[in-house]
């Protein structure tokens, strides 16, 4: 396999006024804005003095220097400036500009809010080490080296490596303890596109779905796409709520989280002799001991505490005991000094992870936790010991995680979201041995490996294989490697909400059918822009953006926007009309020769799809056939229907999901 670099986005504790040092030089009612101006020129051009010279216009005369913070100048223009509301109105108003908008803070795609940070040279005056770990854990997901007998403290103990360990990783820190802003963020593009890297794999993103041109990460992937560059981003960790996830441009992959077939319990022995089985990391033993059980966490007669929360501990009823918590909480371990805890689990049988814990914990569920209450009061003195956790298989495995963000994708609906799903549960990587593997402050151990869950997780898996299969097909476009994930991936159960795709995209990904997929939907720099265009941006904007002239001069119905030759097909209709949707779509053959595939559609009694040709042949390598695809349905009641079209021979099966959002 030939070399190739793959570039992670990593953070350090770095506040964005120490990031930009510029930034004190403003008056309370001026905001870090993004003035985001599309391509560079082909023309001779410098950047920063344009940049300036824009300021002055809106600075009525006086000196705006000390108001630019950043240029994007190397894959892309624009800046960041510290602006009044006045002023990011006047430059949106000026030639060139695409939009003007808030440098808002993106986060981890953890399920603690731990930072990373790695090794660069753009982003000078901070120290290059990993301080919390995340960094390292993604790094080595992606492109660790194979490393026999890793393990957490004996937990989980074998083989770790990464997708593709002969890729070069490079870092950019980009975000602080609070978030990573979108100045930062940018600022990695610009420098990454422009360094040359292969694929980019952010484990970072917001919260709510913007605008393309107001969406930090949708700006950066785009100029990466028109280089060639795959961007991979995680999908978030807001979910199970419906159009939770943030990432929605159609030429990045987005990807959710799914549980893994090892699942981690723990167990509590009683002093009756009953074992409650619950789940954490918990490395600790307590060695056959069996401690006392606090009966009450604070003292007699607080009103504000009740006696078995864990937000407030009183030191002298619970140091060196197991405190019991009604709800899953932080509970304050370092000053009140307890020896353990156990704690009920609130979210009502949702797939949740298990936790690394700084002392010996886990988590039951209700009806065990019921059972650990009523023993502990039903005994003058309750004591229990709490077992080192175990691995089990988990034949359900792979699951869609409720924590992980779902569609649909309120600004396209036409554009399934996410695309693929990875593993992000319970996962075992690198980690920093200075950072705390729990996140606790108090929690000295140093480890080599730990256990974290997240999309940030399952975003490097997905960037390590998309490396794997760029290292067979070194001239194929990112629009090609997605195709070849999200078309090769395995089928998912359902999700307990039951929204299918919206949930777990096109399905699990798949490395070995991903790297020869018989058939790839490819997706031109041209064919986004025409996207763009039909979406309702007009010929100036999209000129800015993109560097063509007359971009949307072949501007059509925003419906046609489904008309993108994506992997998936996604609608929204209303369920108060009937509804005929066609979807025309282009395939390139890119398995053998002489080939005819034929159409098979899953079927759904709810809807009728019908596939014209029903049967494609090529006679050649990268010859490419089209289709349409027509589906149609009555009134129907709010629901997601789902269906998939394969194409397939005797040697490729080429999956697409269907996905109608009927709504109100």
């Amino acid at each position: 396999m030939a070399e190739y670099s793959c570039l992670v986005f990593c953070v350090s504790f770095i506040l964005a006024c120490t990031f930009f040092s510029k930034c004190d030089a403003t008056d309370d009612n001026r905001k870090l804005h993004i003035v985001y101006m599309g391509s560079l020129p082909n023309t001779p051009y410098s950047p920063t003095s344009h940049h300036l010279s824009m300021l002055q216009q809106v600075f009525d005369g006086n000196d705006g220097t000390h108001s630019l913070i950043h240029s994007f100048k190397r894959s892309f223009n624009g800046f960041a400036a510290m602006l009044t509301n006045e002023q990011k109105e006047k430059l949106s108003q000026m030639e060139g500009v695409v939009s003007v908008f808030p440098s808002r803070n993106l986060q981890l795609h953890t399920t603690r809010s731990w930072n990373f940070l790695g090794l660069t040279t753009y982003y000078t005056g901070t120290s290059a080490r990993d301080n919390v770990g995340h960094g390292t854990h993604t790094a080595s997901t992606a492109a660790g080296n194979h490393i026999p007998g890793a393990s957490f403290y004996g937990l989980a103990k074998g083989t770790a490596r990464g997708g593709v360990p002969s890729a070069r990783i490079a870092a950019y820190k980009v975000c602080d303890e609070t978030g990573c802003t979108g100045t930062a963020v940018l600022a990695a593009f610009d420098d990454a596109i422009a360094d040359g890297v292969n694929i980019l794999s952010l484990s970072l993103g917001g919260s709510i779905q913007n605008p393309f041109d107001e969406d930090i990460i949708a700006i950066g992937s785009f100029h990466a796409m028109a280089k060639g560059i795959l961007t991979v981003n995680a999908a978030g960790n807001d979910g199970p709520f419906p159009t939770s996830v943030s990432s929605i441009a159609p030429w990045m992959i987005t990807v959710a989280a799914s549980t893994i077939d090892r699942k981690f319990i723990d167990k509590v022995v009683l002093g009756n002799g009953k074992t409650l089985i619950g789940n954490s990391v918990n490395s600790f033993s307590l060695n056959g001991t069996k401690a006392i059980i606090a009966k009450k966490n604070v003292g007699e007669g607080s009103r504000e505490y009740p006696p078995n929360q864990c937000s407030y501990l009183d030191k002298s009823l619970v140091k060196g005991k197991i405190v019991i918590c009604d709800g899953l909480s932080s509970p304050n371990y370092e000053d009140a000094q307890p020896i353990g805890s156990i704690m009920q689990d609130t979210t009502q049988g949702k797939v949740s992870p298990a936790f690394v814990t700084s002392l010996p914990s886990l988590i039951l569920q209700p009806i065990e936790y019921a059972q650990l209450k009523s023993y502990t009061y039903s005994t003058k003195i309750p004591k229990a010991e709490i077992l080192k956790s175990e691995t089990i298989r988990d034949i359900n495995a792979p699951k869609v995680v409720d924590f992980s963000s779902r569609g649909p994708n309120t600004i396209a609906p036409e554009i399934m979201k996410p695309d693929i799903t990875g593993p992000g549960v319970d996962i075992l990587a690198s980690f920093s041995p200075v950072a705390s593997p729990s996140g606790d402050t108090f929690d000295k151990r140093a480890a080599k490996y730990n256990i974290i869950s997240g999309t940030s997780m399952a975003c490097p898996h997905v960037t390590g294989i998309a490396a794997y299969v760029k290292s067979f097909h070194l001239d194929w476009s990112p629009s090609a490697i997605k195709s070849a994930l999200m078309t090769s991936s395995k089928p998912m159960k359902g999700s307990k909400d039951d929204i299918g795709e919206y949930a777990y995209g096109s399905g699990h990904v798949n490395p070995i059918p991903a790297t020869h997929p018989g058939l790839v939907y490819d997706i031109s720099l041209n064919d986004y822009i025409q996207m763009l265009c039909n979406l309702g941006y007009d010929n100036k904007k999209v000129k800015a953006i993109s560097g063509k002239d007359n971009a949307c001069s072949k501007a059509t119905h925003r419906s046609l926007v489904r008309d993108l030759n994506y992997p998936a097909l996604a609608i929204g209709v209303n369920s108060t009309t009937s509804f005929t949707i066609k979807f025309k779509r282009t395939v390139t053959n890119v398995g053998l020769a002489n080939s005819t595939y034929k159409a098979t559609i899953f079927p759904n009694p709810k809807i009728k799809i019908t596939v014209v040709p029903n049967s494609l042949s090529f006679k050649s390598v990268h010859e490419k056939k089209s289709f349409v695809v027509t589906i149609a349905g009555g009134k129907l009641p709010v629901q997601t229907i789902t269906s998939a079209l394969i194409w397939s021979n005797s040697n490729y099966k080429v999956r697409s999901p269907i996905v109608v959002d009927i709504s109100n």
